[in-house]
């Protein structure tokens, strides 16, 4: 897929809005995880020479991480998924105009069937069913796949006890923790996603 072009950068467009999202989203527990994540996440900002520090408070809307913070970082896990839609609508239409699916070009014409009604239906039920089960379980019992210690009061200075590495972002530690610079360790780090774009 690489050698289309529109459509792989998209693509690695796609794949740093997901972790665009996955990284503010951090915030989202109003409570032990907010203060302490959202203050790793900026700091990396402050290793650029120069304006890092002001990067840092710029994103923090102050001098600390505090309420500013937290509600741009959710306004931002909020928006951004509908960015990951537009994005996908994007790579779809660069997809269908190259016809990545078919790489010898033989023609399928002959196996095909109208989509509509067969899959149009089968699609609108299966959608209507997922919708009344996450309806359901969102309604009448919110908290059920919470996790109590969301509720843990804040303290930015602890990391917080059940934090663990998200498997996705295994590379990006294991380059951050290698390096002893901290600039050369997010050079490192935006290098190894950016490296797609080439």
């Amino acid at each position: 897929s690489y050698l289309n072009k529109e459509t792989w950068n998209i693509g690695v467009i796609l794949l740093l809005t997901l972790m665009a999202t996955a990284f503010v989203g951090y915030v989202l527990p109003w409570g032990q995880m907010s203060f302490w994540g959202a203050t790793v996440i900026t700091n990396l900002f402050s290793a650029i020479p120069y304006i890092g520090q002001t990067l840092v408070e710029w994103a923090w809307g102050g001098f600390s991480v505090d309420n500013p913070t937290l509600t741009r970082f959710f306004a931002l896990h909020f928006l951004l998924p509908f960015v990951i839609v537009g994005l996908t609508l994007v790579h779809l239409t660069f997809l269908h105009e190259t016809g990545s699916n078919n790489p010898l070009g033989i023609p399928s014409d002959c196996d095909k069937i109208p989509f509509h009604p067969y899959y149009s239906i089968k699609d609108m039920l299966g959608f209507a069913l997922m919708l009344i089960l996450l309806a359901t379980m969102a309604l009448f019992s919110p908290n059920l796949l919470g996790d109590p210690e969301n509720f843990t009061p804040a303290n930015p200075l602890v990391t917080p006890p059940h934090i663990k590495p998200e498997w996705y972002f295994l590379f990006a530690y294991a380059i951050l923790r290698s390096i002893p610079n901290k600039l050369g360790g997010v050079l490192a780090l935006a290098a190894s996603v950016l490296v797609l774009f080439l």
